[in-house]
């Protein structure tokens, strides 16, 4: 069973790590929504659909044409992110008074954490770096022809609100749950919108911040996203020495795109006191990866000029 980070601290009676799992999610829309599945061993090997079988009609008598879906098998191993955070003992007892110096650092940490899984979720390569877990760039590959890449034009364009919705219909099944853009994105929709005389609709999340909605869909942003991607002939070739942006439809779900994780899920770790200095240090840590578990669960849209 897939839960959300959310919902999996609340079985832990651990009030530290419940901080820090509070922290890691509170300001990312993609940690507060996806869901993890737990997975026992290193790595999870899944089948990926690709097509349906075919159905026809037949007369009485007819022999019967014989048709399996295809798939494709997929193997996704969980990485390690982390970090260890370290805290002075003279600072700790000379400051306490002020404010607990050791959860503030550990706070911190767990923030460089969410940034970079948020930096990886949508660049991560493990053909390039194998430490790290495949992104949903990677996922979606968009750097090859599919009904899964929607280009504004061939070498890039201004966004209209028309590939908005070509988007969203490339996404098969439900609606996505969410759109994932830069800020420069984010930003034109809001002109576009504006100039055709109306707004976004919004909304609160679980946290009460405000997010804005398009056809229904939660708009998220990601500070990661780069809107220097380099497009020709329909397909991104690089993402840094251009003018262009992505904007990702995803739906979440243990069909769809879904997170996995070691049992336990985050893990604060405490190391101690160090030998070489006065300190003691705390490790934050993350056994975890991505699986799309089918391809027609998650589109891009790419070419994304300002």
């Amino acid at each position: 069973m897939a839960l959300t980070l959310a919902e999996a601290s609340k079985l832990s009676n651990d009030i530290l790590l419940r901080g820090v799992v509070e922290t890691v999610i509170k300001d990312s829309p993609v940690l507060q929504q996806m869901p993890f599945i737990e997975v026992m061993g290193n790595s999870l090997t899944y089948n990926r659909e690709n097509a349906l079988p075919d159905i026809d009609f037949y007369d009485v008598g007819d022999d019967w044409n014989e048709s399996t879906p295809t798939f494709e098998q997929k193997t996704a191993n969980l990485k390690i992110i982390g970090g260890d955070a370290d805290v002075d003992n003279f600072l700790r007892a000379t400051r306490s008074n002020v404010q607990d110096l050791e959860a503030a650092i550990i706070e911190m940490k767990a923030k460089a954490l969410r940034h970079k899984f948020e930096e990886i979720f949508i660049y991560g390569d493990s053909e390039t770096n194998t430490k790290q877990f495949d992104g949903i760039r990677k996922l979606i590959d968009t750097e090859t022809e599919s009904n899964r890449v929607i280009a504004v034009s061939a070498s890039g364009g201004a966004l209209s609100l028309d590939d908005l919705d070509e988007l969203i219909d490339a996404v098969k099944g439900d609606k996505p749950d969410m759109l994932l853009m830069s800020r420069r994105s984010r930003r034109k929709i809001n002109s576009l919108v504006r100039g055709n005389g109306s707004m976004l609709a919004t909304d609160r999340d679980k946290w009460g911040n405000f997010i804005q909605l398009w056809d229904s869909i939660p708009i998220g942003v990601n500070d990661w996203i780069l809107d220097t991607h380099i497009v020709a002939d329909g397909v991104e070739t690089a993402t840094t020495g251009g003018d262009c942006s992505a904007i990702y439809a995803i739906q979440f779900g243990e069909g769809a795109l879904c997170g996995l994780s070691s049992p336990g899920f985050l893990q604060v770790e405490p190391i101690g006191q160090l030998e070489n200095k006065d300190a003691s240090r705390t490790r934050v840590k993350w056994y975890c990866s991505m699986a799309l578990f089918s391809s027609v669960k998650a589109a891009a849209l790419i070419g994304v000029q300002d």
